[in-house]
């Protein structure tokens, strides 16, 4: 058998590098890309960068556009207000179950709890990226405490539509605040073991945040 290499393969690499740039908006929504660019722009051959195209593709982040060629896909608000729909009954499951668990399980704990004190660093000058990997962390963490993996599998495949859409909403100071005072409510509920108030707290607290986002994503494209 071939031995494995304990570093990623260039085409994870790529996608990696690709899915951030997406997110992060370097990439922007309708911005065309191909592979000899991208191959040319990170020093590595066209294979892996179409390899990590295609995933992209298949993840609907990118449509096709002429030959060999993608474009980055537009933020569907519609869309998006339901994968929050989807994602607010997932969050009160995992809320659930977490609060349940929380007197048993020191480590999920204590990770909620850093995630919290995380959270609580932010201020107007945190980057956006940071922002967002903060509340994903957050989230996470109650997904792990939760205990059950079929949460955070089910879930992960929409995280990059969902951290796109923060991306984009993110930057306004009263949403950060806002979010963040829920997760306080959320971690609070809890950490004090309250399972039916932290599954409806989480549970309001995506769905408010499914509704905002498609406004703003609205707003934005009516604007632009």
């Amino acid at each position: 058998m071939i031995p494995l290499t304990p570093t990623p393969n260039l085409t994870d690499q790529v996608y990696a590098r690709l899915l951030e740039a997406i997110i992060d908006r370097t990439l922007l929504p309708g911005q065309r890309v191909t592979q000899n660019e991208l191959a040319d722009r990170l020093g590595v051959s066209r294979q892996p960068v179409s390899h990590a195209l295609h995933l992209l593709h298949r993840q609907g982040l990118l449509a096709e556009s002429g030959r060999r060629g993608f474009e980055v896909t537009q933020l569907d608000p519609e869309r998006i207000r339901q994968l929050y729909e989807v994602r607010g009954a997932i969050d009160g499951l995992a809320a659930r179950i977490a609060a349940r668990r929380v007197k048993t399980d020191a480590a999920g704990r204590a990770q909620l709890e850093a995630a919290l004190r995380a959270g609580r660093t932010i201020d107007k000058t945190t980057p956006l990226a940071r922002l967002v990997a903060l509340d994903v962390d957050f989230h996470g963490a109650i997904y792990r405490l939760a205990g059950n993996p079929v949460i955070e599998e089910t879930i992960a495949p929409q995280w990059p539509h969902m951290r796109r859409s923060m991306a984009a909403v993110l930057a306004e100071l009263d949403y950060r605040q806002n979010a963040w005072s829920e997760h306080e409510a959320i971690a609070s509920h809890i950490l004090s073991g309250n399972a039916k108030a932290a599954a409806t707290a989480a549970e309001a607290h995506a769905q408010d945040a499914g509704q905002t986002t498609e406004e703003r994503l609205r707003a934005i494209s009516e604007a632009a």
